[in-house]
């Protein structure tokens, strides 16, 4: 299912961990809502592919990937970036678009973009 032009259900569900790894509806609509604002507006500025490495993650899936229990990839509401240039897509994402949370993992070997609709967006920063 295709949540906007660039990215798909099946690439945000994706996982390489042998669980299910199905969400909700709740879950789906907070996906769309990840890629509406985030992902695909960020695919137009950068204008080349991204590589989502985490998308949705079920409960049984973030246990085994070590995720935190309280992960806003068990929601769908987070994803974790890849690109050829990983530092471009930080500073597009921080000086373009509203996010939740938007974190440089370990200098720039991925970057974790969240956007949520559930209270207003926190527009944090952090660094791993």
């Amino acid at each position: 299912m295709d949540l906007t032009d660039n990215f798909t259900l099946e690439e945000l569900c994706r996982t390489s961990k042998p669980y299910d790894n199905t969400p909700n509806e709740s879950q789906v609509e907070a996906l769309r809502a990840l890629a509406e604002n985030v992902l695909q507006p960020l695919r137009n500025l950068y204008g080349k592919p991204i590589i989502v490495n985490s998308g949705f993650r079920s409960a049984m899936v973030n246990k085994a990937v070590g995720g935190s229990p309280t992960s806003q990839h068990l929601r769908g509401e987070a994803a974790d970036l890849n690109c050829e240039n990983n530092k471009k897509l930080y500073e597009l994402i921080l000086y373009n678009l509203e996010y939740d949370q938007l974190i440089n993992e370990y200098d720039y070997s991925w970057i974790h973009v969240s956007f949520t609709t559930r209270r207003n967006n926190r527009n944090q920063r952090l660094t791993t």
